[in-house]
């Protein structure tokens, strides 16, 4: 847990009584690859802090397979409108390799946002994905496809680096052939 202590240290200093909370309400757990973690449909009961491993976010478009994000160690995942609102996921969020993370669910959150200092935290956090994921919105969409992996190479090279060519291919929309291109003419 040392990892999630110290990822939350970095927004927040929190004192031993809340590390002793977070210590006590997040808990470990493994999924092999390609286990779904969370699934459309079903309400998702739990945020989760990915200790090691790859985790795929996608939906599915008239069948086909569609890559939202791919999020790698120390990333906090959940289906956020089903999480916070408690209502049916529209994602899902698949481990491509074996994953480790600490999950706390929906109710502990409740209670460890009673503790002034993990919420603080929660409040940073949030706002830091809330802004990351404006500008990403903004800036992505005004790329062209060799931007995009370009973007991703420099900004999240563990991305490029770990996951599956399709994944990348699906998440800057671009078929597998073109990404192949993109990656030759860099090289």
């Amino acid at each position: 847990m040392t990892e999630l202590i110290a990822f939350i240290n970095t927004f927040q200093k929190i004192d031993s009584k809340t590390e002793e909370a977070v210590r006590e309400f997040f808990r470990e757990e493994s999924f092999k690859k390609n286990d779904f973690i969370i699934e459309e449909g079903k309400v998702c009961s739990k945020i989760y802090f990915i200790k090691s491993g790859l985790v795929r976010r996608f939906f599915y478009n008239e069948g086909d397979e569609v890559t939202k994000w791919i999020y790698t160690d120390h990333q906090f995942i959940t289906s956020l409108s089903s999480f916070f609102e408690q209502k049916e996921s529209i994602e899902l969020f698949q481990a491509c390799e074996k994953t480790t993370v600490y999950s706390l669910s929906y109710a502990d959150e409740q209670t460890l946002l009673e503790y002034p200092l993990f919420a603080k935290f929660h409040i940073s956090l949030l706002r830091l994905y809330l802004s990351k994921l404006n500008e990403f919105h903004h800036f992505y969409k005004l790329m062209n496809a060799s931007e995009r992996y370009q973007y991703l190479l420099e900004s999240f090279p563990q991305i490029v680096a770990r996951a599956k060519l399709k994944h990348i291919a699906s998440l800057i929309d671009v078929s597998q052939e073109t990404l192949s291109r993109i990656r030759a003419s860099i090289i």
